[in-house]
């Protein structure tokens, strides 16, 4: 399982005011996936409380299992 972890300090994430914030930091952490064919950054869509991923360059749906997650500092 894909742990959320601090790209800084490996600290656990927490969510606050709307976002991935990093306690130990102080710093606010922003989440992006990329596509696992050609590696751009996937857009996120958001219906009926589950989540997809989509690929402008491959122009198709991406499974949630197969995209690369990273956490960064916003």
């Amino acid at each position: 399982m894909n742990e959320n972890n601090c790209p800084g300090c490996q600290s656990p994430l927490s969510w606050k005011d709307g976002q991935y914030y990093c306690e130990a930091c102080q710093h606010p952490v922003k989440k992006k996936a990329f596509c696992p064919d050609c590696e751009d950054e996937l857009e996120k869509l958001q219906a009926c409380g589950s989540a997809s991923y989509f690929c402008n360059h491959c122009n198709e749906l991406k499974s949630k299992s197969r995209v690369k997650v990273v956490f960064e500092f916003a």
